[in-house]
């Protein structure tokens, strides 16, 4: 499934998906011998499917760093791939939740209802990854019956991050799946949800090119150094 896209231009998020052009996966398949013969990698492009923005390591300093996660039947591999910015024809955010729910499955919909009506009461948007998003993404199965739903929620200077914590919290209680995900802000900084809701003084701050730990009155104000 391939969702509205955007073309690339504007720096990437963890999370983002990243739509690669044929050609250009094609060349760099021929670098990995170890994949080149996997018939499910080597058309992955070609089914329209995207890649995911991920955090670059100290040795990929030059490109764009993509990821790759295969579903359970194929071993469940996490693959990295180092590309450049020409490589890349267009950027789209995750699946909404609204939308992912109908790819969910039947025990899971009601939690994603309660959490959808959670998001609006917030005014926060709503998205999802991991392997709810890639089953949406590729109709392959991705779920087992250990998957968690991965959640991320957008959230604003003016969001009440307790009460949606909290929010979360109750809903999960009451659900089939593990909840896990991060609340961002707008400037792609992001936090697990289980730490702003435990309190902590300190909170691990992800973006697509650092992680920082970091006082949590100052991520709520939009720091990034205390």
């Amino acid at each position: 499934m391939s969702l509205p896209c955007k073309p690339a231009e504007g720096p990437m998020r963890r999370h983002d998906l990243i739509f690669v052009r044929p050609e250009s996966w094609r060349t760099a398949l021929v670098a990995r011998s170890d994949l080149a013969a996997d018939p499910l990698v080597a058309l992955w492009v070609e089914n329209g499917w995207p890649l995911i923005g991920r955090r670059a390591t100290p040795c990929e300093r030059h490109g764009v760093a993509l990821g790759l996660p295969l579903p359970p039947f194929a071993g469940k591999r996490r693959l990295s791939f180092l590309m450049q910015i020409e490589d890349v024809r267009a950027i789209a955010p995750p699946p909404s939740l609204e939308a992912a729910a109908r790819m969910a499955p039947p025990a899971w919909r009601p939690t994603l209802e309660r959490l959808d009506e959670l998001a609006s009461l917030h005014a926060v948007d709503a998205r999802v990854f991991g392997s709810l998003a890639w089953r949406m993404l590729t109709g392959l199965d991705y779920l087992t019956d250990r998957s968690d739903l991965d959640l991320l929620l957008r959230i604003g200077r003016g969001t009440d991050v307790a009460g949606l914590v909290a929010g979360i919290a109750e809903i999960e209680a009451l659900a089939p799946m593990r909840l896990d995900g991060e609340l961002v802000r707008d400037d792609g900084a992001a936090v697990n949800w289980r730490e702003l809701h435990a309190g902590a003084d300190q909170v691990l701050v992800k973006t697509i090119g650092d992680v920082t730990l970091l006082d949590t009155t100052l991520f709520l104000a939009g720091e990034m150094r205390s």
